[in-house]
C-alpha cells in the first residue's frame, strides 16, 4: 500500500537483492475499512514479479465476504490472513484457505483481544496481529502490542506464526521481536524513507536482533 505503484516492479527487485523474503498485500473494499485497494490481477502481476526471486507472497484480506475471494487470490499467494471481525464462521474461512494450499492466517484489530484466538489454534499458520487499526498506512504504533504477542504465544505456541502488521519501525521492531513475533510488516518507514533500501536493511538488521 505504501509502495510506488508506478515503480513497483524496480522496487521488488531492489528489495529482493537486498535479502527481503516476502511482501505484504493489503486487499481492502472501502466496506470492511474505510479505503480501497487492490484484487487478485495486481496481486498476480506482484506473484510474477517476485516468484523468480523466492519471495512469498503474503495476502491481507480486509473485506467483506472474505471468503469469496480466497479462490480469486489462490493462485497467486503463498499466505493469506483474514480478519476474524469480517464473518461469523473462521474455522470455514481458514479450512478453505488451506485446502487452496496456502498458509492460513487470521488477522485480528488491536481492539480484539488474544484470546479470541484460542479455540482457532489447531487451524492456524499463523495470526496478523495489527498494532494500527486497518485502513491505512502511516499511522501510529498501539503502545499493548507486545505485551499482546507474548499473549498471543503463549496461548498458540511456538508452532503458530505471529506476525506484527503497522507502524512497525526502528522504534517498535524491538519490542515486538523480544515479545515473540517472527513476521514484521513494515512499509511506511521503508517506502516513507529518502533510502527505501537503506532503511529496509536496516529493520532486517535489527530483526535478527543484531
Amino acid at each position: 500500500m505504501s509502495a510506488d505503484m508506478l515503480h513497483l516492479g524496480d522496487q521488488i527487485d531492489a528489495l529482493a537483492d537486498a535479502g527481503a523474503l516476502a511482501l505484504h498485500v493489503d486487499v481492502m473494499d472501502n466496506h470492511f475499512v474505510p479505503n480501497l485497494t487492490v484484487g487478485p490481477d495486481f496481486t498476480a502481476a506482484v506473484a510474477r514479479a517476485a516468484r523468480p526471486r523466492g519471495m512469498l507472497i503474503d495476502v491481507h484480506v480486509m473485506v467483506e465476504r472474505p471468503g469469496n475471494l480466497i479462490p480469486l487470490f489462490a493462485a497467486h499467494a503463498d499466505a493469506m490472513s483474514v480478519h476474524l471481525e469480517a464473518d461469523p464462521h473462521p474455522h470455514r474461512l481458514l479450512g478453505a484457505i488451506r485446502d487452496a494450499g496456502l498458509l492460513a492466517g487470521i488477522a485480528i484489530n488491536p481492539g480484539t483481544p488474544a484470546d479470541a484466538l484460542a479455540d482457532l489454534a489447531p487451524m492456524l499458520d499463523y495470526v496478523n496481529c495489527m498494532s494500527v487499526n486497518p485502513g491505512f498506512a502511516g499511522q501510529s504504533f498501539v503502545p499493548g502490542t507486545p505485551a499482546k504477542v507474548r499473549r498471543l504465544r503463549d496461548l498458540l505456541g511456538d508452532d503458530v506464526i505471529i506476525e506484527v502488521d503497522g507502524g512497525v519501525g526502528p522504534s517498535t521492531i524491538d519490542g515486538v521481536r523480544d515479545a515473540g513475533a517472527r513476521w514484521l510488516v513494515s512499509a511506511s518507514a521503508i517506502f516513507g524513507s529518502p533510502d527505501p533500501i537503506a532503511a529496509y536493511a536496516d529493520l532486517a538488521r535489527r530483526s535478527r536482533g543484531a
